[in-house]
């Protein structure tokens, strides 16, 4: 499987609403699909490199290029979505910034998700729904301005009916933690954080 690619611009161009640049490696030109804020920079010659995530099927190999490794990653979970291809996936990455994305799926904004060509509103709730958690406990943590605790019950509470759990289910989470002593890995705000919504998806 392809990851990453080194290479030369040898051409780039449209097929249909698909962007394609032509990325001349070793000898071979691999034919990489674009979000179109990164193609519309391209010029012939450029040396780029890119993360890639290849899709291969009966009678098709598929590669789709991004500039950063955190945008392939969301990429990877996005398609890992029922109902969610890769052009779907691509329309978001491409209509949203990355923070921006992020706090669309953590935070439920279905009108936000619903801004990238393709997405409806069965698609967006359903992204949210499955993705939510995973993106809190991978990616959240590290970013303040997207989920900022303060070690008390009642922020905890509220950052997590944000993210559209129930009060009900928070407090029962809340409770099972108390019980066994907290958190597993670790006693800040995060980790109660990570622990209650694991609870709550499980």
């Amino acid at each position: 499987m392809i990851g990453w690619l080194q290479g030369t611009i040898k051409n780039y161009y449209q097929r249909g609403n698909r962007h394609i640049a032509l990325i001349s490696s070793g000898g071979v030109g691999y034919e990489v699909q674009l979000v179109q804020r990164d193609w519309v920079t391209l010029h012939l010659g450029d040396e780029q490199e890119r993360w890639v995530h290849q899709v291969v099927s009966p009678d098709n190999i598929q590669l789709f290029g991004f500039s950063a490794i955190e945008e392939r990653d969301l990429f990877r979970e996005l398609i890992g979505v029922n109902g969610v291809g890769p052009q779907a996936a691509l329309a978001l990455l491409d209509a949203l910034q990355l923070n921006e994305l992020l706090r669309a799926l953590i935070h439920s904004d279905l009108k936000t998700l619903c801004r990238a060509q393709g997405v409806g509103k069965r698609t967006a709730e359903r992204m949210a729904l499955e993705l939510r958690s995973r993106l809190v406990n991978t990616v959240a943590p590290t970013d303040t301005e997207h989920v900022s605790l303060e070690s008390s019950p009642q922020d905890l509470i509220a950052t997590l009916e944000t993210l559209g759990y129930e009060t009900h289910e928070i407090q029962s989470a809340l409770q099972r933690l108390n019980s066994i002593g907290g958190p597993q890995d670790g006693d800040d705000d995060d980790a109660w954080l990570r622990a209650c919504i694991k609870l709550m998806s499980g």
